[in-house]
């Protein structure tokens, strides 16, 4: 384990990103999954329906033909969190939960890390809106759903305007997120880096640096792995970021071994 990153979560100067690697863990569906459902609904075979765009394109489609997203974040709330999932029996999101991380953000819609929160009874402020940002509690944990909520159909980044409109990023949490990153190390976990979406998150981070007048002072930050990609790791080093690979290939067990490695 990397000394500096094991020093930033012990003075709580470690800021981590949680993507849909950590939920899919809990056998959520998938992107995949999601534009069956949609072809499904609009009457495509989905193998067809697939390949007319990309699934930002489709959900935009979707949102056209149906007058909004209303009935597919419906379907993807039931799904996301059905009765038989228990958040106490994943390792992962209890480790997360325990872990000296100053905030945690997330691309995922879904509320298990909120969920693990009040399980394991780790309290925290959950900011997806601006209304959330002024009820913020000093001291208390927030969970930032850089990405939306199911709670707020409006903050969800799911179709193709609102992801171009994300890519600006003006918006009050993205303002939060320069500053919060100022003072802190980020480890991402969940992520793919075939991802163009992390690898954009990863390129604002650079830039919010080299604005700052503060680039020789950034905190290093991390991303993990359980597949080694020499390509990747030598771009991202030129971003100020490290690559964490695990010799386990089962990436369930491989980021479970990490986290206990890292918190425990």
């Amino acid at each position: 384990m990397n000394d500096e990153l094991l020093d930033a979560h012990h003075t709580g100067k470690l800021m981590l990103f949680v993507g849909a690697g950590v939920s899919i863990n809990l056998g959520l569906p998938n992107w995949n999954a999601l534009i069956e459902h949609i072809a499904e609904e609009l009457g495509y075979d989905s193998k067809i329906f697939s390949t007319y765009g990309t699934p930002l394109a489709l959900a935009e489609f979707y949102k056209k033909k149906k007058g909004g997203l209303g009935p597919l974040r419906s379907w993807m709330d039931r799904e996301w969190h059905k009765p038989t999932t228990d958040i106490a029996k994943s390792e992962i999101h209890e480790l997360i939960t325990k872990g000296n991380f100053s905030r945690i953000y997330t691309t995922n819609y879904d509320r298990w890390l909120e969920i693990a929160h009040d399980t394991f009874r780790v309290e925290y402020n959950k900011i997806a809106t601006v209304a959330d940002l002024v009820s913020v509690t000093n001291g208390r944990r927030q969970i930032i759903k850089f990405h939306g909520d199911f709670d707020s159909d409006d903050s969800l980044v799911l179709d193709e305007t609102s992801y171009f409109q994300r890519l600006d990023f003006g918006t009050p949490l993205d303002i939060k997120l320069r500053n919060d990153v100022l003072g802190s190390s980020v480890l991402f976990i969940g992520y793919s880096l075939s991802d163009i979406n992390i690898r954009l998150l990863f390129y604002r981070l650079t830039e919010m640096w080299g604005h700052s007048n503060l680039e020789s002072a950034r905190p290093k930050s991390y991303i993990f792995m359980n597949r080694p990609n020499p390509v990747a790791q030598e771009v991202l080093s030129h971003w100020g970021i490290e690559m964490i690979v695990s010799d386990e290939d089962d990436p369930k067990k491989a980021l479970t071994e990490f986290l206990r490695e890292l918190v425990t």
